[in-house]
């Protein structure tokens, strides 16, 4: 499946800054921009009937994408889907508990079950999801860029490993001392599922994607290159980097990964995401602007005052500049932004950020 507009977005603010080229402003999205703080969406939610069936519905999963971008001012959609859309096509039931989150009713705990996993093919077990992205880009009418995404392969395997979300990850933990070989099975597995979905994903309209390694920040030194950077790396290496006569950047994510932002930079992706643990001029010394940077705005500031997270959104602002002049900074926040965060606080960051760093880029 093949989008047919051939060229750059109207505004193409966000692709530029990826790419590190000239910006007039920081360009801004938001991580879960498209979820439970919207009225809009809790309603549209109701309508489809559980979370599975909003994801499963193209027209639905267009909706919701749609949605902030007809709020607030964005530079960028992002494709409305779950990170667990690939190992419920792999046959392990993802299903959603009330009050508790994602859960499988088959998570892999048996050698044979393991050995038998294989990478389902984007095109047919997810062809919902690209049903979705093409419908999305065809509605976007080239407004603003669509970013396509994935977990990353060990966040995957924690899920399903641990059968849902964990406050240890025991069993994964366990299976990576005990067993490397049966963790890095499924690791093989799940890399070559991503990268086989994220190029559907830009086959059929995406035009940046990004990998989120939610739970690599939870692994030791030494494992989190063998079991999570280095699987990555494989990903990025086999992804698709131009379509439609443009380049197809991506963005790799580790929360809690400060300590590796180097390594991270070493894989071969155009940008990496940051928590608010990390000090954006501090990272762009440390990687002499080899890529560009998102985040990093702490979530949690958007419960103050209007006029507190128009004060953190300069300081983030601030922060990368105090390296210097540049561009190759995305504006996000450190991590998804929370069900609870008051709409209109969005409003005045999306507004702050636009408005302040057009001054920081010459442009006031």
């Amino acid at each position: 499946m093949t989008c047919a507009i051939m060229t750059r977005p109207k505004n193409d603010t966000f692709l530029r800054a990826l790419l590190r080229e000239p910006v007039a402003y920081t360009p801004v999205w938001l991580m879960r921009q498209a979820g439970r703080y919207l009225p809009e969406y809790c309603e549209t939610r109701r309508r489809a009937g559980s979370f599975l069936d909003l994801c499963k519905s193209p027209s639905l999963a267009c909706e919701v994408t749609l949605q902030p971008l007809a709020r607030y001012d964005l530079d960028a959609a992002i494709l409305f889907s779950d990170i667990l859309t690939i190992p419920d096509a792999m046959g392990l039931g993802l299903y959603f508990a009330d009050g508790e989150g994602p859960k499988f009713e088959r998570p892999l705990r048996e050698e044979w079950e393991i050995r038998s996993l294989a990478a389902p093919d984007p095109y047919d077990h997810l062809r919902y999801v690209m049903d979705a992205v093409a419908e999305i880009r065809r509605a976007l009418d080239n407004s603003v860029p669509l970013i396509g995404f994935s977990g990353s392969p060990f966040t995957l395997a924690c899920y399903m490993i641990e059968g849902g979300a964990s406050a240890d990850f025991r069993r994964v933990k366990t299976m990576l001392y005990d067993r490397p070989d049966l963790l890095h099975h499924i690791l093989s597995v799940t890399a070559q599922s991503v990268t086989s979905y994220l190029n559907a994903q830009i086959e059929s309209g995406a035009q940046a994607v990004m990998i989120f390694d939610t739970w690599g920040g939870a692994l030791s030194h030494g494992a989190y290159r063998e079991f999570s950077l280095s699987y990555m790396q494989t990903i990025v290496a086999g992804l698709t980097k131009e379509h439609e006569g443009s380049r197809v950047p991506s963005i790799v994510f580790t929360k809690g990964g400060g300590q590796w932002l180097e390594d991270i930079a070493g894989i071969g992706c155009d940008a990496v995401g940051l928590d608010w643990t990390s000090s954006l001029a501090s990272v762009r010394t440390r990687l002499a602007d080899r890529v560009a940077l998102q985040g990093n705005l702490d979530p949690m500031a958007l419960f103050a005052s209007p006029e507190a997270v128009a004060a953190e959104a300069k300081k983030v602002l601030d922060d990368f500049h105090a390296a210097g002049p540049g561009g190759g900074h995305v504006f996000n926040l450190g991590h998804g932004i929370s069900q609870f965060t008051p709409p209109e606080h969005v409003t005045t960051l999306v507004n702050t950020v636009h408005e302040y760093s057009r001054v920081l880029h010459g442009q006031g």
